[in-house]
């Protein structure tokens, strides 16, 4: 297994920072891709962040109230070593096929 954290994201024009409003996840639990994580609130609006991905929650960075900045850690998730790389997949590279083109030959008499 490994771990993977999930820093707070650029969430608009000029947002540095965010407040926690509320947790929707507990330490422990299994969470889902998409699954809402957080409530947060920035100058701007309160929404929800989703789960990048599905993993099981090991730690949460901050409470209600605290203030936590743009890159910060929010929370930390144990996922199976096959998966803890790059999310979603590596193009192959491989030689360019060959194109040919047939002409028929017409000037035949």
């Amino acid at each position: 297994m490994a771990e993977l954290s999930f820093p707070l994201p650029d969430l608009g024009e000029g947002l540095i920072e965010a407040t926690i409003l509320e947790w929707l996840v507990a330490e422990g639990e299994q969470v889902e891709r998409n699954q809402p994580l957080v409530e947060v609130e920035t100058t701007k609006s309160a929404l929800e962040l989703p789960s990048p991905q599905a993993g099981k929650v090991v730690r949460t960075h901050g409470g209600p109230g605290d203030t936590i900045e743009v890159g910060e850690t929010l929370i930390v998730f144990e996922v199976p070593d096959d998966t803890a790389g790059i999310v979603g997949t590596v193009p192959q590279e491989s030689a360019p096929k060959r194109r040919v083109r047939l002409s028929a030959n017409l000037d035949e008499d």
